[in-house]
């Protein structure tokens, strides 16, 4: 039996369906019992448990050939990164107390980066999780390319997407949630030993242009990208709520300095099956 955090994301999700398709035998995680109510209908075990309480997770792992861990995304944290630091103490708790067989983690690209930047929480989870003496996979996606989700509206209503990805034309590392839990769910039918790295990209490398003409194709009417100026992040961070813009304005320099990036050679990648154009085309769809 696997036991699979976040199984209400689209990640998470991917993988359950995955693994029951095999026709392995899933235990979803849940914080709320009627959340788990789909995946009880369609086979799975469910186990209530937040993702700060040790001795919850400890019961909801216990008897695990291996589980999947997917921390909680803190878009705005406090100083010091204390919302993931607690979900982390407790899983490495109950990974210690459960012993399951295994466990992949969904980490991200650069979580190996010096520099602090909205990401340093997955590379929390890697320095506290890797010490522990069980088989351990972190699994490093690129730049999700759901995260268009919210272009989708000004693309067809204004033909402009506005990009904090730059300059327009360089290629990042992106995938789809579709191929990361289908990577995940193959990870955790495998064996090996101690902590290993899986880095996880697309088929190709995609810029804000590539997005933008992408949109036009599936639309039907001229799309570009343009560029939001560096020195407005702080303030439009804020007027959306954010408290402190810094983590997340180091993440995107990161992302367009070049120092988060994927840590080993491109022989050594994993490549995802999902085009851009499949992933738009199911975002248009949903956004009606």
């Amino acid at each position: 039996m696997y036991a699979i955090t976040g199984i209400t994301g689209k990640v998470g999700g991917a993988l359950a369906s995955a693994l029951l398709a095999a026709n392995e035998p899933v235990r979803a995680v849940v914080r709320d019992g009627e959340k788990g109510r789909a995946w009880a209908e369609r086979g799975c075990e469910v186990a209530l448990a937040d993702m700060d309480d040790a001795a919850a997770l400890s019961a909801a792992f216990d008897g695990a050939r291996g589980v999947f861990i997917l921390p909680p995304s803190e878009f705005d944290p406090a100083p010091g990164f204390p919302e993931a630091l607690a979900v982390i103490s407790a899983v490495r708790t109950a990974l210690e107390t459960a012993r399951p067989g295994k466990a992949v983690c969904l980490s991200t690209i650069g979580a190996q980066a010096a520099q602090s930047n909205l990401l340093t929480q997955r590379t929390l989870m890697e320095q506290a999780l890797g010490k522990l003496s069980m088989p351990i996979a972190f699994l490093r996606p690129g730049w999700f390319m759901e995260n268009a989700a919210w272009d989708v509206g000004p693309a067809r209503e204004d033909g402009v997407i506005q990009s904090f990805l730059q300059p327009l034309d360089k290629p990042v590392p992106m995938v789809a949630t579709a191929d990361v839990g289908r990577v995940a769910a193959g990870l955790l039918r495998q064996s090996w030993d101690g902590r290993r790295v899986v880095e996880l990209e697309g088929p190709r490398r995609v810029s804000p242009n590539d997005i933008a003409a992408c949109f036009a194709s599936i639309l039907g009417r001229p799309v570009r990208a343009e560029a939001i100026a560096r020195e407005s992040w702080g303030a439009l961070f804020r007027s959306q709520g954010t408290r402190d813009p810094v983590p997340r304005i180091q993440m995107l320099d990161g992302f367009n300095e070049g120092w988060i990036e994927f840590e080993g050679d491109a022989a050594s990648r994993v490549k995802g099956e999902v085009e851009l154009e499949t992933v738009l085309r199911g975002l248009v769809q949903g956004a009606g």
